[in-house]
């Protein structure tokens, strides 16, 4: 019954990804387009991409002091805070959620998720810090999915 139950969740797994993939095609941003969707006891509550707060410019880069490269402003929302954020606007309680995100997620949103109650997420590619991954594991379940 747990090969069968595994098969499933893989199934779901790879629905909600490819959502996550998807989303992540409505950001603006240049340098790398990220998306989230949280998922709740079978339906999805929550969406988001990395972009810049509702009703600023959608510019999410800006030239570096060198001239020579391009940064992400600081002012950037990431994309599992938006969708976190949007459910806590709609009334929609993430606590017991999975998270789907296409980068794995910093520090500092791996905070975020902690204390919002989220118990498992699932993420495609890794991000080169990989100190938010690291703090997840020690508290909830975090796998990376590989298509």
């Amino acid at each position: 019954m747990e090969v069968q139950e595994s098969s499933k969740q893989r199934r779901l797994d790879m629905v909600y990804m490819t959502m996550a993939i998807a989303v992540s095609s409505l950001s603006h941003c240049k340098r790398s387009k990220v998306g989230a969707v949280i998922e709740k006891d079978g339906n999805v509550i929550s969406i988001g991409y990395n972009g810049t707060p509702s009703g600023m410019d959608n510019c999410c880069e800006e030239l570096h002091e060198t001239g020579m490269s391009t940064i992400t402003k600081s002012i950037v929302l990431h994309a599992e805070m938006n969708a976190v954020i949007k459910a806590a606007k709609t009334g929609n309680a993430v606590q017991n959620s999975t998270l789907y995100v296409t980068l794995s997620p910093c520090i500092e949103c791996s905070k975020y998720i902690l204390q919002s109650g989220i118990k498992r997420v699932v993420y495609l590619d890794q991000y080169r810090d990989t100190s938010g991954i690291d703090l997840l594991k020690k508290f909830i379940k975090i796998e990376q999915y590989v298509i």
